[in-house]
């Protein structure tokens, strides 16, 4: 004869979108509609996991089944938890809250399956492509089209499931339920996201590879051994042109290819002008000081287009690094003279090596000219299998190593919503950002390490106390370096001890957030405030001796936030380390 407990977890309701949680219910009637609810979301749950292992090893031809499997067991939760009787439980004392949830829970199941069985309806076409030529893009695109709709929607849906599942009680009693309810909003966030970016790839793709007709683009290589705002100086540029999904890179020239307008060739508003001055408009080699990539691309296509009188669609950057991850998808590539340029060696040949190897800049940026050339050249193949190349694409935007804006305003508008637009955010919320700009006009960036510690205290009043801590160390190696490497073009008529730096260090922070105290190596210090895009932004000049680390620490006092910190990181050759305390009571607004 079962005991007592055995019978209690009988009457205990197991529900969950990607985990089990018990409801316990009370009564015969109540039990058994509370058990068809757990076997229809268990079930759900275990043709979601199978969906999920069929996604995971590229088999797709079990998706669809478990797909539908998935959505008809979810529908019938949903069904069974929205009638009459399950609003007497949800009002029942004591599991009223527990009811209340599992009900959230099914409403979410069956949002989610019915937003991606239509985005696999959708989809279809795409998944029947199996061979991958560029003969097939045109194909692919016209398929890209077709699913973005739906996936829009999907995102639409799962917007609309978790807030519905955010506002259910998430203490109710029963540890299993609000394990559930936990996991249910992080998986669909983390789905939402991926949709969110499957469904700006799919709209943004078709048009920006020349669906409609060829797109023409300024394509700028960036030295961040040298750092600007948006991760380097642009040493060398090309026009990247797009047709039906064919690519090439045409015109490739060093940086002294586009000549400096006597007139500023955009206008970014008065304090883009107070803080960079005139020259950031008319000069590629300041265009690109603001961290705002939209600013930096502007100017780009007006130096261009001034020179060239050739309308140009949008602008694009990468750097080494992100050479570095298109080389890991397309293999080696070799320059005229036999040498093979890798995923492994390209960044120390472009950014330290080629200094050494030339003392004629002429016949330096010829060569980084071939390298740029090569990886053109190979990188069209790729395009015809986006399977491969967007895993290495997805590493590029979340190192922020490729950046794109879009002259047409629609196109921008999604672009700016997502991580390769390198929009510096008018969002409220904590918020550091670390910019440096190299002052010296040397190439000792590449050796920059960067660390960056910010705590966040606990709120009072409508505000909270934080703390920035940058550390930088200018970690030159012992030994002599190339006098074009170590040059300070500050100030040449000076003596510097060679391997020294000077850097234009900036934090930008919070909207609304003030400045208390700057301390740099542990004395106060002033700081200049300025404003960009809204945020206030702390800078100063530091100077940097061979292998010395200097700490600027700033106070600040920021407006309460319940959103999650953002510490954006620039786009340089070393990493940067980043760590985000937060005070542990947490931090809602006003």
């Amino acid at each position: 004869m079962p005991s007592k407990t055995s019978k209690r977890r009988r009457r205990a309701v197991v529900t969950g979108l990607l985990a089990p949680a018990a409801l316990v219910v009370v009564g015969g009637w109540s039990a058994h509609l509370g058990l068809r609810v757990h076997d229809h979301l268990d079930a759900t749950r275990t043709a979601l996991t199978r969906l999920r292992a069929a996604m995971d090893t590229g088999d797709l031809r079990p998706v669809a089944a478990a797909l539908a499997e998935a959505r008809e067991h979810a529908a019938e939760a949903r069904r069974l938890t929205q009638g009459p009787d399950w609003w007497a439980l949800a009002h029942t004392p004591l599991v009223g809250d527990a009811a209340t949830t599992v009900r959230g829970l099914a409403w979410a199941a069956a949002e989610l399956t019915d937003a991606l069985s239509g985005v696999q309806q959708a989809g279809a076409p795409l998944m029947a492509i199996t061979t991958h030529s560029l003969d097939d893009m045109r194909r692919q695109l016209a398929a890209l089209d077709a699913v973005a709709p739906a996936l829009d929607d999907a995102v639409t849906r799962l917007r609309r499931a978790d807030s519905r599942l955010a506002a259910t009680p998430a203490t109710t009693g029963l540890r299993q339920v609000d394990e559930a309810r936990g996991t249910a909003l992080a998986e669909i966030g983390r789905l939402r996201g991926l949709l969110r970016t499957a469904a700006d790839t799919a709209a943004l793709l078709p048009p920006m590879l020349g669906r409609d007709g060829p797109r023409r683009y300024f394509l700028a290589f960036q030295t961040n051994a040298e750092a600007r705002g948006t991760g380097g100086l642009v040493g060398a540029f090309g026009i990247l042109r797009a047709e039906r999904g064919r690519i090439a890179i045409e015109r490739l020239s060093s940086n002294n290819g586009l000549a400096t307008s006597p007139v500023p060739v955009t206008d970014h508003g008065s304090a883009y002008r107070k803080r960079y001055g005139e020259s950031a408009t008319k000069m590629l080699s300041v265009s690109n000081l603001s961290p705002h990539f939209p600013y930096a691309a502007a100017t780009w296509t007006g130096l261009w287009e001034r020179q060239h009188r050739e309308k140009l669609d949008g602008a694009l950057a990468t750097d080494p690094v992100g050479l570095s991850h298109l080389l890991k998808l397309i293999g080696p590539v070799t320059l005229p003279d036999g040498e093979k340029v890798t995923a492994e060696n390209v960044v120390a040949l472009t950014e330290r090596d080629a200094y050494a190897r030339y003392t004629d800049p002429v016949a330096r940026k010829r060569f980084l000219l071939r390298v740029a050339g090569a990886v053109g050249e190979a990188l069209p193949a790729s395009f015809a299998d986006p399977a491969r190349l967007l895993p290495a694409l997805g590493r590029m935007v979340d190192e922020r190593r490729v950046q794109i804006w879009s002259r047409h305003r629609a196109e921008q508008r999604r672009l700016a919503g997502t991580p390769v637009g390198g929009v510096l955010p008018r969002r409220p919320g904590p918020f550091a950002g670390l910019v440096v700009n190299n002052s010296a006009g040397g190439k000792l960036d590449y050796y920059l390490e960067r660390s960056l510690d910010y705590r966040l205290g606990p709120c009072q009043g409508g505000r909270r106390a934080t703390t920035v801590r940058v550390r930088l160390t200018n970690d030159v190696p012992r030994g002599p370096l190339p006098s074009y490497v170590t040059g300070r073009l500050d100030s040449p008529r000076r003596s510097h001890v060679p391997g020294s730096n000077l850097l234009w260090v900036s934090l930008y922070g919070g909207l609304g957030s003030t400045l208390t105290e700057a301390r740099l190596d542990g004395e106060q210090v002033p700081v200049l405030r300025e404003t960009e895009r809204s945020r206030p932004v702390y800078s100063a000049l530091l100077e940097f001796a061979p292998r010395q680390s200097r700490t600027l620490e700033l106070d600040l006092t920021e407006l309460a936030s319940g959103e999650p910190p953002l510490v954006p990181v620039q786009p340089l050759v070393r990493p940067q380390r980043t760590r985000v305390t937060e005070d542990q009571r947490g931090c809602a607004a006003p």
